[in-house]
């Protein structure tokens, strides 16, 4: 990935809502190994704001959440 999308993608925004019980979000770091690097669990009804940053690349949501980015949003199960 180039820098300059790297760039731009730091500092969008997202939120997970907890529509199930057990939601987990992960923060995955960026560079040349991915690590993860944070886990926080969510029951329903609960919700998460978080950004992208240079350090944390991408996020994975298991169980059922709506998420919410700049892009639009999504439902996982």
């Amino acid at each position: 990935m180039s820098d300059d999308v790297i760039s731009g993608l730091a500092g969008a925004g997202f939120a997970v809502l907890a529509l199930g019980e057990g939601v987990q979000i992960i923060g995955i770091s960026r560079g040349s190994t991915s690590k993860l690097l944070h886990t926080e669990r969510l029951e329903p009804g609960e919700s998460m704001v978080g950004m992208f940053t240079e350090s944390i690349a991408a996020i994975k949501v298991r169980g059922p959440a709506r998420v919410f980015t700049p892009w639009g949003h999504y439902d996982t199960k």
